[in-house]
């Protein structure tokens, strides 16, 4: 089979890999949609000597049971179960993996597939059965994609942040994982203030439930959302983009006494004590979400009728990914998935 595979410095290529087999307590999967997620950026622009170009990526996978490895009982590990991934294997022993977190693993390093594992941009994918989360027939194969990171990782920030329907919540980025906290919140009933410097990004947004947008390359965020809410700003706010300058603006614009959720990657910035201390913040990371969390959030998206299809701007073929990952890499545009 062809995967896809990043070479370095924004190039990409097609390899061919031998057609995967499930070992014992693994199975392999016959992907359906696998989501391009903006972490991935991060290697797709690395210099060729900081990643494998031997790596298939893609850790949003999504797909339906194809073969089972001898001796494998584990709950949805049978051929024809339509199934997500959470991409993250650990020891599968200790406190840490039993509690739904084997991202968090203290007993061996942890494999990221589609990071450090071979990933879901190819027509097969072989993956540890305890890794599996069942796909309700109610949702599409791009939905579950969709769950697998960027959408779960918004649930996964709410959480931590005690997201309520009393809220107004502040949004900074609303690309997919944006995007997907702006319908999740909505769906909870608060109110969303959305930021992009990306006037097409924010349409979406208002379209997607966002109550006011602000783009601050035109305009100050802080005082503009300061004046939207009479003085008080954001009860809870979630900087997505990984902009070092939207880290510093949710200090800005949160309330006293309110919460940052931080889940952007590749932001670096400073701040002094007394920016959150003297008015009590509460600032938390999330990273992605717990395997429980995911089912969750599959849950809620169901329950709520949730158009997570909608976040998708691009249907790619594989051997598509040399223009989907340009096109991607100028981030104007929704969420994007490969279909092998």
């Amino acid at each position: 089979m062809q995967g896809i595979v990043f070479t370095g410095d924004c190039g990409i290529r097609l390899a061919t890999f031998p057609d995967p087999t499930p070992g014992p307590g693994e199975v392999v999967l016959e992907i359906k949609a696998s989501g391009m997620c903006g972490s991935d950026l991060h290697m797709y622009r690395s210099a060729p000597a900081a990643i494998s170009s031997e790596l298939i990526r893609g850790h949003e996978p999504c797909g339906v049971v194809v073969a089972v490895g001898p001796g494998t009982i584990a709950p949805h590990a049978r051929v024809g179960a339509r199934v997500m991934v959470h991409h993250y294997t650990g020891c599968a022993g200790c406190a840490q993996c039993d509690s739904g977190w084997p991202q968090m693993c203290e007993e061996v390093p942890v494999t990221v597939y589609g990071i450090d594992g071979h990933g879901a941009h190819a027509p097969y994918m072989k993956v540890r059965a305890d890794t599996l989360v069942p796909l309700d027939e109610r949702l599409s194969f791009i939905a579950g994609a969709a769950i697998s990171c960027g959408t779960g990782t918004a649930w996964g920030a709410f959480e931590r942040m005690g997201l309520t329907g009393r809220d107004t919540v502040a949004v900074f980025g609303q690309g997919p994982v944006g995007l997907s906290a702006t319908l999740i919140a909505t769906a909870q009933g608060a109110k969303v203030i959305a930021i992009d410097v990306d006037d097409k990004r924010l349409g979406i947004a208002k379209a997607f439930g966002a109550e006011f947008t602000v783009n601050p390359a035109r305009d100050d965020v802080a005082e503009v959302i300061r004046e939207y809410t009479r003085g008080k700003g954001a009860s809870k706010v979630l900087e997505t983009s990984g902009a070092a300058s939207a880290a510093l603006d949710s200090v800005r614009v949160a309330r006293a006494w309110g919460t940052i959720g931080l889940v952007g990657l590749g932001a670096e910035f400073r701040l002094t004590l007394s920016q959150v201390l003297r008015r009590q913040l509460n600032i938390v990371t999330s990273w992605t979400m717990s395997l429980q969390g995911q089912r969750a959030c599959a849950d809620f998206v169901i329950e709520n009728n949730l158009e997570l299809d909608r976040l998708f701007t691009k249907h790619w073929r594989l051997d598509q990914a040399e223009e989907a990952y340009r096109l991607f890499n100028e981030q104007s545009s929704g969420k994007a998935v490969f279909i092998p």
